[in-house]
């Protein structure tokens, strides 16, 4: 946890620590990126997450794709091994605001021969994921607008509650359950045509109560999304509905928009 913390806040101090007579040049970077929305294209991205609960660290790994239309992400699929070595394959079509998820495990769908299982979501379907997602063009302005720019990095906080005013994503995605006053320390990396090559996040969650060392006790979570391709073509589709189990759901349930 030491060394997280460590690294994270060397980040900040190396951001900050650049003086104005260095800066060079500057990209807006919503419009580089609205640039990049076409139908069919999309980024690339790769992840590591890592989570420090107590004394205990462990990581999550994962790569994926955003498809994108003319307002931002269409699309996406995402594969990940999670912080307990199970492999979770999750496909996302936003404009039905469903995610098939399939796990490379016994604890994956309820349903004999089906791959996937079907939630009523769009966004994360874990806790371990990157909360910022900077191919939202609201996102990624409210990152710029809350963050200082030095150079090629944007260092700053903004507050799940605040993500949330800004994100379709983060709205329907599984971290919304944690307080809105939780905060999240970020950096954003950005080439020099204006778009995001890295992006750096951390926060803590709530505080529960553990009741085999009873005490309250929160976690660490540091994500490290690096990302690729701007503008290439990419495609994203959703599973064959044979191989999909649908799982019934109340008809008033919503979708967190």
């Amino acid at each position: 946890m030491k060394l997280t913390i460590i690294v994270l806040a060397a980040g900040a101090t190396l951001a900050a620590g650049t003086g104005p007579a260095q800066a060079a040049p500057q990209e807006d970077p919503v419009r580089a990126f609205k640039a990049t929305l076409v139908a069919g294209h999309g980024v690339r991205f790769t992840e590591t997450a890592t989570v420090v609960d107590g004394t205990e660290e462990r990581k999550q790994t994962s790569r994926g794709t955003f498809r994108f239309d003319s307002k931002g992400v269409a699309a996406f699929d995402i594969t990940a091994t999670t912080i307990d070595s199970q492999r979770r394959r999750t496909i996302g079509i936003q404009r039905e605001w469903i995610t098939y998820v399939a796990f490379g495990d016994p604890s994956g769908p309820p349903v004999e021969g089906k791959n996937y299982h079907d939630m009523p979501s769009g966004g994360l379907s874990d806790s371990y994921g990157q909360v910022l997602n900077p191919a939202e063009p609201t996102t990624l302005a409210a990152l710029l607008r809350n963050g200082k720019r030095s150079n090629d990095t944007v260092t700053g906080t903004i507050t799940f509650g605040a993500i949330g005013d800004h994100s379709r994503w983060f709205r329907s995605s599984a971290p919304t359950t944690d307080k809105v006053h939780t905060v999240v320390s970020y950096t954003l990396t950005l080439t020099p045509a204006g778009l995001v090559s890295r992006l750096q996040s951390a926060y803590r969650t709530k505080e529960r109560w553990d009741a085999e060392s009873r005490r309250l006790e929160s976690r660490l979570i540091a994500v490290d999304t690096r990302y690729s391709g701007w503008g290439g073509k990419v495609s994203v589709k959703a599973p064959d509905p044979r191989t999909v189990a649908f799982l019934p759901r109340p008809p008033h349930q919503s979708h967190l928009l």
